[in-house]
């Protein structure tokens, strides 16, 4: 988010600007994202974001001058009956807004996909463009094109707080020195709660332990990306003979600092079950290695893209949920043009930060909130 904001702002010719990365680039729960790219959510603003973010992506290396990593293998999502006026009411929201998707049945998605399994009494959603990217790709292209744009990305620094005299923001302190500055962006990820409460701002963020398993796929096999309600996962295909999977909701509180970067033998045994009960051919999956990252979690479960009110010059971008990577080009454009108020090319102002005093949250049509 941090580096998306930084080459949008110097886009919009804003290059006096410094990025601080406690540790390398990408180092934190951007490195242990999935990687996912899909439009199916219950929000206009999220589905938007995440539409506008996959051309982004596809474009990449012409528009940043490196690649994403860009790989599309299509994307269903598979729910119960019981949800299918929920999947239907997302995707005429979805088709208004220009994005690729359509309810498919069970025969026009064994034809799409014939590894996937179908289930009596499901219903499914197919956006053929979507797939996954490589999150390290596309931080470091931010931050190199940034760079070369006039902005200065210091890594290996940490950023202690921000500083404030008379509800104005003067600096940000950085490893017991502090560098002044006008404007701050807290786009810390799982660190940004404490650096907000510091400053008497409170959303209410927790971190959440996500784990994600490598699994073995036979070379020959291809599924497409899968958001699956029924089997309680996502997946996608990431290596040859590879394939990346999480399981739903998790509850585990953790971090930012300390935590199980590992994973449970319990959620091995149940990821390996869940993918090869919906695709054909991986029933003898292995679990080749795992990781756990960290969702930092809103009360209603998607993100923060504001200005801090009763703080001049602090903003905040922050929260997301397990959204971020899919949203993450059109979250550092929203953060740039609300920087230098200029026009919005999406307005964002669905999430903003007062919507938790004003009790207007935003919610999912589905059980998973972190399918949102």
């Amino acid at each position: 988010m941090g580096c998306s904001t930084l080459y949008h702002l110097a886009e919009l010719g804003v290059t006096d600007t410094l990025l601080i990365e406690q540790d390398s680039l990408a180092s934190g729960s951007t490195s242990r994202t999935q990687g996912v790219l899909r439009m199916h959510y219950s929000n206009r603003v999220t589905a938007q974001m995440a539409w506008e973010s996959l051309a982004v992506y596809r474009d990449f290396e012409r528009r940043v001058g490196s690649p994403s990593g860009y790989v599309q293998t299509g994307y269903i999502l598979a729910v119960p009956a019981g949800y299918g006026a929920a999947l239907r009411r997302n995707i005429a929201m979805q088709t208004a807004l220009g994005i690729d998707t359509a309810e498919v049945d069970a025969d026009a998605l064994s034809d799409l996909a014939p590894s996937v399994r179908t289930r009596d009494g499901e219903l499914y959603a197919f956006e053929p463009l979507s797939g996954y990217a490589d999150a390290h790709l596309v931080t470091s292209g931010y931050a190199r094109r940034a760079g070369e744009l006039g902005a200065t990305v210091r890594v290996g620094a940490r950023a202690d707080g921000v500083v404030v005299k008379g509800r104005r923001v003067v600096g940000v302190r950085v490893d017991g020195e502090i560098v002044p500055t006008g404007a701050a962006v807290v786009a810390a990820g799982p660190w940004s709660g404490p650096l907000l409460t510091g400053l008497g701002v409170d959303i209410g963020l927790s971190t959440i332990r996500h784990q994600v398993l490598a699994v073995t796929r036979d070379r020959d096999l291809v599924h497409p990306a899968i958001g699956d309600v029924v089997g309680d996962f996502s997946g996608r295909m990431d290596a040859p003979g590879l394939s990346l999977v999480a399981l739903g909701e998790e509850r585990d509180a953790a971090g930012p600092d300390n935590y199980n970067r590992g994973v449970d033998q319990s959620y091995i045994e149940a990821g390996l079950r869940a993918i090869a009960e919906r695709v054909a051919g991986m029933e003898g999956a292995g679990y080749v290695r795992g990781w756990s990252g960290l969702f930092t979690v809103t009360e209603d479960w998607h993100p923060v893209i504001d200005r801090v009110e009763g703080i001049d010059g602090l903003y905040c971008a922050v929260g997301f949920s397990g959204h971020g990577f899919k949203m993450a080009p059109a979250i550092g454009r929203a953060m740039a043009e609300i920087i230098v108020e200029g026009g919005q090319t999406i307005d964002v102002s669905r999430l903003r930060l007062g919507r938790f005093a004003e009790g207007d949250l935003l919610g999912s049509s589905y059980p998973l909130r972190v399918l949102a």
